[in-house]
């Protein structure tokens, strides 16, 4: 359930400004809101050092130790001394590797025309000859006059190096010249040389501080708490002596908040949110629903304070569609061999990641058992002791016209289900308000167009009663959906309400067929499991089924994703009117 909110504002003396933040930030519960954008030196300072300290750790992530030692125990001060120490060092080393890239430009002349002397080149000019260095094409070189001694040294890959000596220093030639570096090649090279050395050096003694990681995250995580807290100086509001911050908490902890304000002499206001669309969500719900919550993260979707909390569902529908996407018993079998395994390795990890594999992995082995799937294979399909398992019409190796007929229905009533599940719970959602009812005006729309489904898809006959709903359903939505006691007011509302809603009814067509991609995705894992169990022989068999059912694994984990996920993001929350454009539940705590 999405937790009951309520908007807080607190008053206290300027003189105890700093006093009441830490108070607060130890009562560890209030979401703040700034009154006015944080702005303050303090604050300036600690975002450029927390810059710092976060550049810092993503250079010695990168780091290889050059000795391995164990994870320094550093000071805040010392870490910060280290993050200073080390980011000079990454500044200088950045600056001599634009020095060598500079270097290495002028070395790529030498590269092509050989090593000149420019002690040599001076004598000549000493003389009054002067060099120009050409690189040119056949054709351009036949179209120059004749006179000047040109010299063509080498031709690679249709480009001709030439050089001209003169004795006349404004005579050049149409042609693009490569100027020679003022600079001796062997001074050039021991520069470079030089450079590579200290940049080595520098590497090296990066790398060093790859034993302060653990304390520099420390750090981190300590800048950032500090940084939270002059935020929340900075963005108080002051009037009179006085300052004040406003925030959002949960209804059930208002009591003990007023309490601390009582015995702190603060002065509190406690309301109603006045604008939802501001408020934080905190999710709260029993132990089977939360399961799903490591999915909402990892997506980073969070419904709004003042839409649904769907975990219930959302799990339970997931459960069966990645159960269907997957499609096999044995990959079921594996999935929670490994589930369990990991789970061994990492006692003090979170459970809610486990326990939602399990479910997975166990709707997964149900539905493989139900299908008669085991890694693809008719053989283990049509053991008697897992024969007896399947379902007939579902049975994945059964007659293929028949099997292909019932499951594509199956899923067009199971997204039928979905959706008349959205709209239940949207209708509970609005009520008490009477436009609620057209959310039951839309369920006997996607009840009639799941028939127009059933006529066009698999050429089922059309019930008559399956027009009556989508008539009723139209109507009842035309009524209700904008609601008006006003007689003209309703008619024109009618009319309107119906115009807008012809898109969304063809919408429920499409939605409906949609759900054929659980079939079909489905019917491609096994198809792919069956097709490398039929390639695999000899001696190179063990290595191809390996390789095939992980290739048809990670293939079906992947359209789990794509496929699993948007049927409950798009299709289901559409129709619930579910944006997920929640805010996380952030309190200011310690």
């Amino acid at each position: 359930m999405i937790v009951p909110m309520k908007q807080a504002a607190l008053l206290v003396s300027i003189r105890a400004q700093k006093d009441a933040l830490k108070k607060l930030r130890k009562f560890g519960v209030l979401h703040l809101r700034h009154v006015q954008p944080p702005q303050s030196d303090d604050l300036d300072a600690l975002v450029k050092r927390l810059s710092q300290a976060e550049r810092a750790l993503s250079v010695l992530e990168e780091a290889v130790p050059s000795v391995e030692s164990p994870p320094s125990r550093d000071s805040s001060h010392e870490a910060e001394t280290a993050v200073r120490q080390l980011l000079e060092r990454v500044t200088e080393k950045v600056s001599l590797g634009d020095r060598l890239d500079e270097k290495r430009d002028i070395r790529r002349w030498f590269t092509t025309w050989g090593a000149v002397s420019l002690a040599s080149v001076e004598v000549l000019e000493a003389a009054g000859v002067k060099m120009r260095c050409y690189q040119t094409d056949r054709g351009a070189l036949k179209k120059l006059p004749e006179g000047g001694d040109l010299h063509i040294l080498g031709e690679e890959k249709g480009a001709v190096f030439a050089v001209l000596f003169t004795e006349d220093p404004e005579q050049e030639l149409d042609l693009k010249e490569d100027i020679m570096p003022r600079v001796e090649v062997s001074a050039l090279d021991a520069e470079i040389a030089s450079l590579e050395k200290k940049i080595m050096t520098l590497e090296t003694e990066i790398s060093r501080f790859a034993d302060r990681k653990q304390a520099i995250r420390s750090h981190i995580a300590a800048l950032k708490k500090e940084k939270e807290f002059h935020a929340a100086l900075a963005g108080m509001g002051a009037s009179e002596g006085f300052v004040y911050l406003r925030g959002f908490l949960p209804e059930d902890k208002t009591d003990a908040l007023k309490s601390l304000a009582r015995s702190e002499g603060w002065g509190v206001i406690l309301s109603s949110p006045e604008d939802p669309a501001e408020v934080p969500t905190l999710l709260r719900n029993p132990k089977v629903p939360r399961i799903i919550e490591p999915l909402f993260r990892f997506m980073g979707t969070l419904p709004g304070y003042h839409e649904v909390d769907v975990s219930f569902v959302f799990l339970l529908f997931f459960s069966l569609f990645y159960a269907m996407i997957i499609g096999d018993a044995g990959y079921g079998l594996i999935f929670l061999a490994a589930t369990a395994f990991l789970r061994s390795r990492f006692r003090d990890a979170p459970a809610e990641p486990f326990a939602l594999f399990y479910v997975l992995s166990v709707a997964t082995l149900i539905w493989g058992g139900l299908t008669g799937t085991w890694f693809g294979s008719r053989t283990l399909a049509e053991w008697p002791p897992l024969r007896r398992l399947v379902i007939e019409p579902m049975f994945s190796f059964g007659v293929s016209g028949e099997t292909t007929l019932f499951m594509i229905r199956f899923s067009f009533i199971l997204g039928l289900i979905h959706l008349l599940v959205a709209h239940f719970m949207a209708f509970l959602k609005k009520l008490p308000s009477i436009r609620a009812v057209a959310e039951l005006g839309w369920m006997l729309i996607c009840a009639g167009m799941f028939f127009v489904v059933d006529l066009l898809v698999l050429s089922r006959p059309f019930p008559k009663a399956a027009g009556m709903l989508l008539v009723l359903g139209l109507a009842v939505v035309g009524l209700f959906k904008n609601f008006n006691k006003h007689p003209l007011k309703m008619i024109t509302g009618f009319f309107g309400s119906i115009a807008g809603s012809i898109q969304n009814v063809i919408g429920a067509f499409s939605d409906i067929v949609s759900y054929i991609r659980l079939f079909a995705v489905g019917l491609a894992s096994v198809t792919v499991a069956a097709t490398f169990n039929d390639m695999a022989g000899g001696v190179f068999a063990p290595i191809v089924l390996v390789l095939g059912h992980g290739l048809n694994i990670v293939l079906c984990l992947m359209s789990v994703m794509v496929h699993g996920v948007r049927l409950n993001m798009l299709e289901f929350s559409g129709h619930l009117g579910q944006e997920w454009t929640g805010n996380p539940y952030e309190p200011f705590r310690e």
